[in-house]
């Protein structure tokens, strides 16, 4: 691709990096509300682990405690919850629009997401990283190296999120109402990604049915790889499962969206 192609994404995803450091209250409410939240997912874990007298799935109280500060420091840039804005401009007609102008639907939404990613790394991120060593402490790793490839999962587990969110909006094309489809889309991305518990922890029917499935890769791949719970050859494998999970659920948006401009219906206006 040409640089000179690359312009309109660099400008989506500025719009999208703008667009999402325009609502500052919003940023310290959420930062406020993770950071509570992190308190309680950080106590329950340490209480789950003082119960059982020793390390669970390999987390002892220190481990358990970081990762739960930094898969909730990850919530708002990987962003695991409802996203709906390309169903309801489905919905609305305006898709049509969207797909008139000279810029890869697919792509484009993607930088303006990966924008929307960078804009909330400062205000939101981070305060809650500072709450959870000022409170009950973190032990992040002080490898270099693990945080480089931390960084590399983080960008891969934003993109993922996208990919799969990118999916399911576009059933608003067969669907009437996809809320359904998105609520019980969340359900299961936060069940199975270890934004509630370390995928370890769960019973081994569930674990490999979480395996099996992308959520893992979208936060306690990128959790696990920035704290140094799983470092070397092994976080380097983890970091490939995402890459592959990417190309699978990129490649299904790429032939959904396909077959859906083949079939566009506008529904209402």
């Amino acid at each position: 691709m040409p640089v000179s192609a690359l312009r309109p994404y660099r400008a989506l995803l500025g719009a999208g990096y703008a667009r999402y450091t325009a609502y500052r209250g919003a940023m310290i409410g959420g930062a406020v509300t993770n950071a509570v939240f992190g308190l309680l997912r950080a106590s329950v874990l340490t209480a789950a682990i003082r119960s059982r007298g020793g390390p669970v799935g390999g987390y002892d109280a220190e481990a358990a405690v970081t990762f739960a500060w930094v898969s909730q420091a990850l919530i708002a840039v990987v962003e695991v919850f409802t996203w709906n804005e390309l169903a309801l401009r489905v919905r609305t007609g305006d898709i049509a629009v969207d797909l008139a102008r000279p810029v890869d639907l697919q792509l484009g939404l993607a930088a303006a997401d990966v924008g929307r990613a960078a804009a909330v790394v400062l205000p939101r991120a981070v305060p809650i990283l500072l709450v959870g060593a000022l409170t009950l402490g973190l032990a992040l790793t002080p490898d270099p190296r693990a945080w480089a490839l931390g960084l590399v999962a983080v960008l891969l587990a934003t993109l993922l999120s996208f990919a799969g969110r990118f999916v399911v909006n576009l059933l608003a094309f067969w669907l009437v109402d996809v809320r359904g489809v998105l609520a019980s889309y969340v359900l299961a991305t936060t069940l199975l990604s270890g934004l509630v518990v370390p995928v370890r922890w769960f019973p081994a029917p569930v674990a490999a049915l979480a395996a099996a499935t992308p959520f893992p890769s979208m936060v306690q791949t990128p959790a696990d790889v920035l704290t140094g719970h799983v470092h070397g050859a092994a976080a380097l494998a983890a970091v490939g499962v995402q890459v592959a999970w990417l190309v699978v659920v990129g490649g299904l948006g790429r032939l959904a969206l396909r077959s859906a401009q083949r079939r566009l219906v506008v529904q209402g206006g």
